[in-house]
């Protein structure tokens, strides 16, 4: 959520700025705005809505300067609104702030300035920073933004500038991502590496306690508290930036769901011995006696990684014969968990910036847990924080429904368990080596699924209308069935539960009635007779009932009323199969229902702030 742009070099900044803000839409946002300095003065333009409405506004006036900041809002304080859209201005126009994150003391400190004769211009947390730095100005930019860095509480990222000192901007981080892109004669802000992979592919990624001071020619990192330097890696980016494009498909959705075969091998490149018999992590930190000895597990998520941490539970638990609980990131540290003496916290987060995901982990750490991270973002808050890390390697994933970030998650979690399962001696080699060898045929199988996506669009047409859906499922299809259930609420704003089918009979029947639409998962031998009962149970009450399974059970036929059949495979790595027709059903049903599906509703792509 919310995204920072700036700029410092020898070009004009407006369309700099304006592309950048565009290619950080996929963070989810309801406004936007740009500051430029032209070095005697700073001009401001803001608009509520999308890029396109502040673009119309900087066409009509253009904005001249080559120093500037830019941001994309998404609201926290203070409705969605020209006014409340950053960047933030003080009282005299001379200094210009965006902000990602939350101010927690933000209320003291803007009652104290209201006291002093200030005069606000909007609902927001962030406008007090703009206001505390006219206050706290000495003559030194870098002074007034540690003092006032000094004085806030709370996550931010800060752009700064300042028309009496129009040659550079200030960067700060804590607990809230910015990476600082560095050019030819300019250099760059941005809160996410999209935003400039078209000028430069250079990058110094902050860390909580940085602060950067950017000119055209020269980026120093330093710490926020002192003036010591600091000195952080420059990293090359190797991604394309057309990975960052549509590449031809209608939506980034559409896109990274094709991606899927690529993402899960690239999830496996590395972690398959020469042999193909066994799982390594060449860079794991964790000691072989170590891994051995974790007697339980906590898996920490949110939503869609979440749903993934739920399958890692039947895997760890099904190979390695290790305890697995699972919880809700943002609830985890508040039910005060209880932590053994070797328990492992694994925190899976798609972007590695999550702040409840890295609360959670926090927490763990403090309670002496081991963390293992899952995560698609080297340099990450997350992954920088945990003892160890198993990067998915997915790519970037721009459409804020995640697909393939999900079932690179899963390949994680699969090659996770059959390590300890190695380590632990819980399986047997040739036990590994077939699964392993299951493993390796998933992204195949899985492009053969994606061959026929455009079947399901006749699907999607039939519930367009609807008000309601229900997926169903038993063991790990249930798991399978609730990220089904979000996928289709989230872009498409049909509403739909996911329900563990043998508990239909308990409460759920009650609203089955004639044509209610279900969408059933049965790909698990042990549990398809049962399954047929339960499709029985709601097709008896009328419902409609669409099934997903393997060529195995093509007796589902005589029961359902339509079928989805996708390959076999080892059931415990169905979910990698079966989630594929769930998410093209979800996106065709956005489509039909002309919604904008890359940037629903109210959602953001990456949620810092809890």
């Amino acid at each position: 959520m919310c995204g920072i742009m700036g700029y410092i070099g020898y070009r004009q900044a407006q369309p700099i700025l304006i592309n950048g803000l565009k290619k950080l839409e996929y963070r989810g946002y309801d406004s936007a705005g740009i500051a430029i300095c032209d070095g005697e003065s700073i001009a401001v333009r803001k608009a509520k809505g999308r890029i396109d409405a502040l673009v119309q506004k900087t066409e009509q006036s253009g904005l001249s300067g080559s120093i500037g900041i830019g941001h994309t809002r998404w609201a926290t304080h203070g409705r969605p609104s020209d006014e409340n859209s950053h960047p933030h201005l003080d009282a005299t126009n001379k200094f210009s702030i965006v902000h990602n994150g939350i101010i927690e003391n933000y209320l003291e400190i803007k009652q104290e300035l209201i006291e002093q004769g200030v005069a606000f211009r909007s609902e927001t947390d962030t406008e007090v920073i703009a206001h505390l730095l006219a206050r706290e100005y000495a003559g030194d930019l870098v002074a007034a933004v540690r003092a006032v860095a000094g004085k806030i509480r709370g996550a931010f990222a800060l752009g700064v500038m300042s028309e009496y000192e129009p040659d550079k901007l200030v960067a700060v981080r804590v607990a809230s991502p910015l990476i600082i892109g560095v050019g030819e004669n300019e250099n760059f802000i941005g809160s996410d590496i999209p935003a400039i992979l078209e000028h430069t592919r250079d990058v110094y990624v902050l860390e909580d306690g940085d602060l950067a001071v950017l000119t055209s020619d020269s980026v120093r990192v330093m710490s926020l508290l002192t003036d010591d330097p600091v000195k952080r890696e420059l990293v090359r980016i190797d991604w394309d930036k057309e990975q960052a494009e549509k590449d031809g498909y209608a939506h980034y959705m559409e896109k990274e769901i094709h991606e899927q075969p690529r993402a899960l091998r690239n999830t496996m490149t590395g972690r398959i011995d020469e042999t193909g018999q066994k799982v390594i992590f060449p860079n794991l930190q964790l000691s072989s006696r170590s891994v051995k000895q974790i007697e339980k597990i906590y898996i920490v998520a949110c939503g869609t990684a979440y749903h993934a941490g739920l399958i890692g539970k039947h895997v760890i638990e099904s190979l390695a014969q290790i305890p697995v609980e699972v919880d809700v990131a943002s609830e985890f540290r508040y039910r005060r968990p209880l932590f053994a003496k070797n328990t492992l916290t694994i925190a899976v987060s798609q972007s590695g910036e999550t702040a409840d995901t890295l609360a959670a982990m926090r927490e763990a750490k403090r309670n002496g847990s081991a963390v293992l991270a899952i995560t698609n973002v080297v340099g990450s808050s997350i992954a920088r924080e945990a003892d160890d890390v198993i990067t998915t390697n997915a790519g970037p994933e721009i459409a804020v429904a995640s697909t393939k970030a999900y079932t690179s998650q899963l390949i994680a979690f699969y090659l996770w368990g059959m390590y300890l399962a190695q380590q632990k001696a819980t399986m047997a080699p040739q036990e590994i080596a077939a699964l392993l060898g299951k493993l390796k045929e998933l992204p195949e199988q899985v492009a053969e699924i994606l061959t026929h996506a455009k079947q399901l669009r006749h699907f999607a047409e039939s519930i367009k209308d609807e008000r309601q859906l229900f997926f169903i499922g038993r063991g790990i299809d249930f798991a399978v069935s609730m990220e089904g259930s979000l996928k289709l609420k989230e872009i498409s704003y049909i509403h739909s539960e996911a329900y563990a089918a043998g508990e239909l009979k308990h409460g759920t029947l009650a609203l089955i009635e004639e044509g209610t639409r279900v969408i059933a998962l049965s790909t698990q031998d042990a549990l398809h007779e049962k399954m047929i009962s339960n499709i029985t149970e709601v097709k008896a009450r009328g419902a409609n009932v669409l099934g997903i399974t393997h060529e195995d059970h093509l007796d589902l036929h005589r029961t359902v009323d339509d079928v989805c059949l996708i390959p076999k495979t080892d059931a415990l790595l169905s979910p990698v199969l079966s989630v594929i027709p769930l998410q093209l059903i979800a996106y065709y049903t956005s489509v039909v229902l002309g919604n904008d599906v890359d940037r629903p509703r109210n959602l953001a792509k990456s949620v810092t702030v809890e």
